[in-house]
């Protein structure tokens, strides 16, 4: 067996959900509805991955990634916000009124997952991960909201994930959240554009 081919068979899994996080976060920045498809198949996966590296918490949030990839494709599809005549949820701000019930749940999930893994498992990382797996809550829940600000959310995330991967041995994720990081900024760019031109009379 080829030095190749044994890399590939090694990290096989890595690479796949590499390559559905391309592909998940390009349908992101388009605000395709797509972008709900392939995370699901992409959380599938993910769940088996993380277990494997010893990532408890990023494992058992893949699970809430699932049940709000189902809720964000039904609002995304079926709820069309104040508008009734936009065939699509729009893009809006999100609400001032949510975000200190946020950042309260938060800092009670970051203090629990921690907890939680110092002290039901053998994690090297107890607070990266908890810290990542805590803000993801919010993250998308605000992206299946369709909130502008969950872009600003995800580039505290991806920085943190990018370092945590690395450390971790999953380089090809590591570099997938390099990525994301330039990709949000990007993306919050064009969801503001978007938010504006759909407020727009014309539209």
């Amino acid at each position: 067996m080829s030095n190749i081919t044994s890399f590939i068979l090694t990290h096989w899994l890595d690479i796949t959900t590499t390559l559905l996080g391309l592909a998940y976060i390009f349908l992101e920045y388009k605000a395709s509805i797509w972008l709900w498809l392939v995370g699901f198949v992409m959380q599938v996966l993910d769940i088996v991955l993380y277990y494997e590296h010893g990532l408890y918490a990023d494992c058992g949030m893949e699970f809430y990634y699932i049940a709000m990839t189902i809720y964000g494709f039904i609002t995304w599809k079926y709820v069309k916000g104040k508008n009734k005549q936009q065939s699509d949820l729009p893009i809006t701000h999100f609400k001032k009124s949510l975000i200190l019930p946020w950042v309260i749940a938060t800092m009670v999930l970051w203090g629990g997952i921690w907890w939680m893994l110092v002290t039901q498992t053998d994690s090297r990382v107890p607070v990266a991960d908890s810290f990542t797996t805590a803000l993801s809550f919010v993250g998308i829940w605000a992206l299946a909201r369709k909130y502008l600000e969950q872009w600003l959310i995800w580039i505290v995330v991806d920085v943190v994930t990018f370092a945590l991967y690395f450390y971790k041995g999953i380089p090809f994720k590591a570099c997938l959240y390099a990525l994301y990081v330039a990709i949000a900024i990007l993306g919050y760019v064009r969801w503001k554009k978007m938010m504006k031109e759909q407020s727009s009379p014309l539209h």
